[in-house]
């Protein structure tokens, strides 16, 4: 199943996604009160029979929209989970997470926060203030739905807590990064994160074996796999929770592949009128233009 938010004759709906037939199934209109996805992951986990309305939407007649409207939390974002990556940032000049020069690939999960406003739709813009940045970089990577609630979730239990999977950009803004000693600004800024179109449910997706790539202009700048993670999704989430409870509908990044911007020589940051295509098998594709 795959549970989308749209925009559909100035009127947004959670759906149920028909990809075969390129058509969006409407099923509750989003009030501004609650979050419609939340919901449906709360009405799915009481098993529930979900009440659709008569209205198919063509992609033609859609905005696709961030899948979750409001996490109760920041994003989730988790740094150097994939070993080349770890080496390609360590020689970039941009990680302040290293301690000392041999402190390249982590013994326990980097984790640090983006903010959920920075959320926007599969195919919308990324605005770029560029006054405040010139060092622009896309990040594909794999998001993790939250659908089962918890603290202190074990590992052997995780993936009982997930709903499903989408598409992530984690846009990073790499001046910023540096100047600032640290991660939350340089990726918090409006319009940085590309998520959707969709969510994928569980019984769908293989998540220890995904293709994830990145193409800016058409040139293939990441091609990585899921079973490269240096801490899988289980993990994440037992250290995740650890510290903090997990809600319904809370977003998990799970690191990006080698081949970001600053794994160039010299680095290929992105420039206004780039577009930028993230896939990840069996979930799906965003294509964001730079602005």
């Amino acid at each position: 199943m795959k549970i989308t938010r749209v925009k559909y004759d100035g009127i947004v709906w959670a759906g149920s996604v028909d990809e075969a037939n390129q058509k969006v199934r409407l099923i509750a209109r989003d009030t501004g009160l609650t979050d419609p996805v939340i919901d449906l992951i709360h009405t799915l986990n009481q098993r529930e029979v979900i009440d659709y309305s008569a209205i198919e939407a063509s992609f033609d007649d859609i905005e696709f929209l961030p899948p979750i409207r409001q996490p109760s939390k920041n994003i989730i974002c988790v740094g150097k989970n994939y070993t080349e990556h770890a080496i390609e940032f360590a020689g970039s000049g941009y990680d302040s997470s290293m301690s000392n020069k041999d402190d390249i690939v982590p013994d326990a999960p980097i984790i640090f926060s983006k903010a959920a406003c920075t959320m926007i739709g599969a195919h919308s813009d990324i605005i770029v203030p560029w006054d405040l940045t010139s060092e622009l970089d896309y990040e594909a990577e794999l998001g993790v739905i939250i659908g089962k609630g918890g603290r202190s979730i074990n590992a052997a239990d995780a993936y009982d807590h997930i709903f499903g999977y989408t598409v992530i950009n984690d846009v990073t803004a790499r001046d910023l990064q540096a100047q600032h000693k640290q991660w939350h600004l340089g990726k918090s800024i409006d319009t940085f994160c590309p998520i959707g179109p969709w969510i994928v449910t569980t019984d769908e997706v293989t998540p220890e074996n995904l293709d994830v790539t990145c193409l800016v202009n058409g040139e293939l700048r990441q091609s990585g796999n899921t079973r490269d993670f240096i801490f899988d999704i289980p993990s994440l989430i037992e250290t995740t929770s650890a510290s903090m409870t997990l809600s319904p509908g809370d977003i998990i990044a799970t690191g990006t592949p080698a081949g970001v911007g600053i794994g160039f020589k010299p680095p290929k940051f992105l420039e206004s009128g780039d577009v930028v295509k993230i896939s990840i098998s069996n979930v799906g594709t965003i294509e964001n233009t730079v602005v």
